[in-house]
């Protein structure tokens, strides 16, 4: 096996793999130490350059745990250990095929654009396999707003990965010129490489609008907060709705004495009304209530029985006068936590999965509605991680996205504040205001820069009001849509084959001249 770079990693690869991973870990939220990735990719590059696949293979399963274990640990507050690590260990083998193949490409000339075209391509994988993939962990989503933030409105999540990975790779590129000493002002071009990547970020986001600009509208989010922690607030779900009921009647009670402005819409979250206010006509009165007094539509959050022993997450218009209109059906439902893929096997790993009683369907529509006079476009909790859903109601002429979430289930855990990142990102991405709205927090109100202007505090009441920027237009990773990532993807393989590809001819090269050899000898 071939030695690599430096005597350190031949020592301790299996430690420093392991601190890769933490590393990375440390980047996302809520700790958010975002420089911090480009450091993990350069630390996993060093630790495989100059190995083998094999060898690259073990250290990224020692990378892949080490970075996801703890970065899903919300996963298991409700349904314990064994789903949260195979969840884990799931996300941590697409690692192991990443980090195989990193010493491969290694060998090639600029191998750091190499390396990060691998690194989307791993994510790229990741976010659609299998059950529709699970796309948390992505270099992207540590990076709500940095330097490397306004990429995103260029080519998406990708193009941020892309560039976070880049400049990890060209850091280990830096160390290995730098221990050679065989061509001196190759570390010196490294370097400058290394200082443009992000500051090219910096200035394309001269290029984008202000945060603030454009018509303005004037929005209201309502946190009811739930009555305790857990999947057992479900139970609980008269309280949930009286909750945001109640929010909706005190924020009427306000326009009405003019203490605050009146908005042209109000957004509840996910799971505001378990109860189907379609079919129950408690649930629906209250609504009615709720709507009347405020005199404008509200986006309400709510489990819709049918059809059969199935249900369905929606988010529905709820007229003042008219009453319930259109409505959005959730199409990414989260496999094990919606529905139960291959129900029969998977209890004979948790006996949790029968809390989930009717698997939830898929809707087959975007999320753009008319609410309040404004196009928008509706998203359901997890959904804000999937690059297409949020480009279809972007494409479909809304002006403004909104994300409903239920995060009460995981408690006091990250998972809200890296979904929170991931609404970030998603409103430079798409250049669009951003309105999260989550049953216990957070509750967000974000620019189409990435700032927030305002958000909840977790597991309290709360109300939002603020007038937002209302944007028209597509910003280019919008009109690429997923061009980038597929070409990225595409050369990131096309180049292992190609050093696959020349050790095969190299190879037969070989095997023909000693056959000649053998042949003159004779």
């Amino acid at each position: 096996m071939p030695a690599s770079t430096d005597p350190v990693f031949d020592r301790y690869p299996l430690m420093l793999s392991a601190a890769a991973g933490g590393l990375l870990f440390l980047a996302f939220p809520p700790y958010g130490f975002w420089p911090l990735a480009p450091v993990a990719v350069g630390l996993l590059c060093l630790v495989v350059h100059g190995r083998g696949p094999g060898w690259g293979a073990g250290q990224g399963l020692i990378f892949g745990i080490t970075l996801y274990v703890p970065l899903l640990s919300w996963s298991g507050t409700e349904v314990g250990a064994v789903p949260w690590l195979l969840l884990a260990v799931s996300q941590a083998f697409f690692c192991v095929g990443l980090s195989a193949l990193l010493p491969i490409v290694q060998r090639l000339p600029g191998w750091p654009v190499w390396v990060a075209c691998l690194w989307v391509a791993e994510e790229c994988a990741r976010s659609r396999i299998p059950f529709g993939g699970f796309p948390w962990g992505r270099l992207a989503f540590s990076q709500p707003r940095t330097w490397f933030t306004p990429y995103a409105a260029y080519g998406g999540a990708p193009l941020v990965t892309f560039a976070v990975a880049l400049c990890g790779a060209l850091l280990a590129a830096g160390y290995v010129a730098v221990l050679r000493r065989d061509r001196p002002r190759r570390p010196l071009a490294i370097a400058a490489a290394f200082v443009a990547v992000p500051l090219l970020g910096a200035a394309a986001a001269r290029g984008l609008p202000h945060g603030d600009s454009g018509p303005r509208q004037q929005v209201a989010i309502i946190q009811g907060n739930v009555p305790r922690l857990g999947l057992n607030f479900n139970a609980q779900r008269t309280a949930v709705l009286r909750n945001h009921v109640q929010a909706t009647l005190e924020l009427a009670e306000r326009v009405r004495s003019g203490a605050t402005p009146q908005p042209a819409f109000v957004v509840w979250p996910e799971n505001s009304s378990d109860i189907d206010p379609l079919a129950d006509l408690d649930a629906r009165t209250q609504i009615d209530a709720a709507a009347a007094a405020i005199g404008v539509p509200i986006l309400v959050g709510a489990v819709l029985d049918g059809p059969g022993d199935h249900l369905r997450n929606a988010g529905i218009v709820w007229d003042p006068v008219s009453g319930p209109g259109a409505t959005y059906i959730k199409r990414h439902p989260v496999p094990f936590g919606e529905y139960i893929p291959l129900r029969p096997l998977a209890r004979l790993v948790s006996k949790e999965v029968d809390r989930v009683h009717g698997d939830f369907l898929a809707g087959d529509e975007p999320g753009v509605l008319d609410l309040g006079g404004q196009r928008i476009g509706d998203v359901i909790c997890f959904e804000v991680a999937y690059d297409g859903l949020l480009r279809d109601v972007v494409r479909g002429g809304a002006g403004l996205i909104v994300v409903q979430t239920n995060n009460a289930t995981f408690d006091r855990t990250g998972e809200t504040y890296q979904q929170l990142a991931m609404s970030r990102l998603r409103a430079v991405e798409y250049g669009r205001t951003v309105l999260v709205a989550a049953t216990s927090g957070v509750s967000a109100v974000i620019t189409p820069d990435g700032t927030v202007r305002a958000e909840s505090t977790i597991f309290t009441s709360d109300l939002l009001e603020d007038s937002v920027p209302v944007r028209e237009g597509l910003t280019l990773a919008a009109r690429l849509g997923a061009w980038p990532e597929w070409l990225a993807s595409l050369a990131g393989m096309l180049a292992v084959g190609s050093v696959l590809g020349s050790g095969i001819v190299s190879a037969r090269r070989n095997r023909a001249v000693e056959m000649a050899k053998e042949t003159e000898a004779v």
